[in-house]
């Protein structure tokens, strides 16, 4: 009797073994077979299956791979990319009904109900595709890419724009087959000179310095010269009320009067004369001659590098932060005089219309700007004038290369570029870095949170950083047996404007109180700089190894942000002390493979930094695409 009292339980026990134990591997069967067909069947859909056929072949695989299950015992749910908030994941369901071989006390003891017959449960596998991509093309679009690249009859400029057109046809390629993903690839193209263009459409951009309120939108103006008593014009005069510069008076029309002032402001006021109905012999207009006024000058799109250390920065502009807002470029009208050599200043302009013989208060002298002379002019346009190193197309955002339409877009602004300026690698790959961003001034990248998605900044240059002394090179072309030493510099800006402005804003010294207060001791190049770049050593070696350290902080915050940094360095030579620098911080820059490991030490992973000639160009930008598809494997 005893015994027979006993065996209840332990045959209870027994049949509930069995069941748990069957209910376990059912269970993992079912979770394996999820697996697998989320597997295959993502592979099915990176080469292009329908919606459909999907679905269809994850049905079919997913019940092939039900060894002990029966498929009629599981529900399959497919939820395909493109309908997957944020997209690029593949979700595969399946619901479980287990029936016990002993009931009702195995339903009781495995989770389920008084009367329940089955046991539900449920498996879930998600699969990611290939990761999404967003590639920005940093270019080096200066002059010295008119030369023939190393071992190739070719010039630079050309080998660079078929290496470029490749990678993204190889990308596109690929893109082209992600038809469950919202833009799959997509590529933004900076190229950079002395500046970088962010396109005239941008003009109105709240993030634009809209109120002249940043404190590098007054370097090189004076406009005291314009205050009430001082300005040429009774009603067209300038008054500071705080930090902003206004327009006062009534010659000013219903769009500028009693609005702030800034470098906008100027490309609108400074009028030509574009036409007159009768000329003297000097080919001056007449008094009594009708005339046509026009613009001297648009602006080109180009803007000038922020304050340190907004310049190697991804930060937002604020107004709260006024040295965060982008200023539009505007190369000062230079003096008229020239030196003791009859050099003229590199870019003189205008008249000065000013008899002062202190050449930084002719540079600085606003109402010049104001002054439509007395003959017909022409405007000026890239490049020249007010937009002078401003020499660059503008600004690609990133685009969508997964569709044909899309490619052929930057393509064709890769064919646009033009080469010609000096080098600022710093700017070019800060601008690179902004167009990846989700946030203004560039919002076309994907959220910085986002899974499974890599920002890449390819930076491009066969030089090193070039910001240049007035008495090197020569701006502006003009007679004198002096030619070829340049410009003078008898205002004292120790540099060529581009975008870091210049080195001592016009009054021949280092330092110079700013406007609204506040003091830079130094020009922007020296700005954050370490003891090694000499602040009173205004060289062209030494500008170039201030820009160095700046590019060298900001590849550090770039990669801080998980930018993924790839560097090339094309026909730089190694026995040269600048270019040989250069390479070693283009490599210092660049990102570790996640993928290939350094071949001369294999415990290391691979930088990735190209030692580029123009004969190896094309197959450095082919294993370039080779990582940026590894990039982008399942996962």
């Amino acid at each position: 009797m005893m015994t027979a009292i006993t065996m209840i339980p332990l045959m209870g026990g027994v049949a509930l073994a069995v069941d748990y134990t069957e209910l376990v591997r059912e269970r993992q069967e079912t979770l394996n077979a999820l697996d697998a067909a989320g597997i295959a069947t993502a592979q099915q859909i990176v080469a292009g299956a329908s919606d459909t056929d999907a679905k269809a072949y994850a049905k079919t695989f997913f019940e092939a791979n039900l060894r002990h299950v029966k498929p009629e015992n599981t529900t399959l749910t497919v939820t395909l990319p493109n309908n997957n908030a944020g997209g690029g994941t593949l979700v595969l369901e399946a619901a479980l009904k287990y029936q016990p071989y002993f009931l009702p006390a195995a339903v009781a003891l495995l989770g389920g109900t008084a009367g329940q017959s089955n046991l539900n449960f449920s498996a879930r596998s998600e699969i990611r595709l290939k990761n999404t991509l967003e590639v920005s093309l940093v270019l080096d679009n200066s002059g010295s890419m008119t030369e023939l690249g190393h071992g190739s009859s070719q010039v630079r400029f050309d080998l660079l724009k078929s290496a470029a057109k490749q990678l993204v046809d190889q990308l596109s390629g690929q893109a082209q087959l992600m038809k469950q993903v919202s833009k799959p690839v997509q590529f933004s193209l900076v190229p950079f000179a002395a500046s970088v263009n962010i396109g005239t459409g941008n003009s109105t951009a709240a993030w634009m310095d809209q109120d002249g309120i940043s404190p590098i939108q007054h370097e090189n103006f004076d406009w005291t010269t314009m205050t009430q008593g001082n300005s040429p014009w009774p009603q067209r005069y300038v008054e500071k009320v705080g930090s902003i510069w206004y327009a006062r008076g009534t010659d000013w029309d219903a769009t500028q009067k009693d609005k702030p002032l800034t470098r906008f402001s100027l490309y609108k006021w400074m009028q030509r004369i574009s036409a007159c109905s009768s000329t003297d012999s000097s080919g001056n207009c007449r008094s009594n001659a009708t005339y046509t006024y026009a613009p001297i000058a648009s602006w080109s799109g180009c803007v000038e590098s922020r304050p340190y250390p907004y310049n190697i920065q991804d930060t937002a502009a604020s107004t709260s932060t006024p040295a965060t807002l982008f200023v539009p470029m505007f190369a000062p009208d230079e003096t008229d005089r020239t030196d003791s050599y009859s050099r003229p200043a590199n870019n003189n302009w205008h008249l000065d219309v000013t008899n002062s013989t202190d050449d930084p208060t002719r540079q600085k002298y606003m109402p010049k700007y104001f002054n439509y002379g007395t003959k017909v002019t022409p405007a000026y346009g890239s490049n020249a004038g007010p937009n002078t190193s401003c020499s660059t197309t503008a600004i690609t955002p990133l685009t969508d290369v997964s569709t044909s339409a899309g490619a052929t877009a930057v393509k064709n602004a890769i064919d646009a570029m033009v080469d010609v300026g000096a080098t600022n690698v710093p700017e070019g790959m800060a601008w690179g870095w902004r167009t990846l961003s989700s946030t203004a001034p560039f919002t076309e990248g994907r959220p910085e949170t986002e899974k499974g998605n890599d920002k890449v900044v390819i930076v491009l240059t066969d030089g090193a950083n070039t910001y240049y002394t007035p008495t090197s090179v020569t701006a502006q072309s003009y007679s004198g047996s002096n030619w070829n030493q340049g410009g003078n510099d008898l205002a004292g800006n120790k540099a060529i404007y581009s975008s870091l402005g210049y080195l001592a804003y016009g009054n021949g010294s280092s330092s110079q109180t700013k406007p609204f207060g506040s003091t830079y001791t130094y020009g922007r190049p020296f700005l954050g700089t370490s003891t090694n770049v000499s602040k009173t050593d205004y060289s062209n070696a030494n500008y170039t190894k201030a820009m160095s350290e700046h590019l060298a902080t900001l590849c550090d915050n770039a990669k801080a942000a998980n930018i993924i940094v790839m560097t090339i360095a094309l026909d730089l030579d190694s026995s040269n002390t600048a270019e040989a620098a250069q390479m070693t911080a283009l490599k210092t820059c660049s990102s570790d493979s996640r993928f290939r490991k350094d071949p001369t030490d294999p415990t290391k992973p691979a930088k990735l930094f190209w030692n580029s000639t123009g004969a190896t160009l094309s197959d450095d930008f082919k294993a370039i695409g080779n990582e940026l598809s590894n990039l982008r494997i399942v996962s």
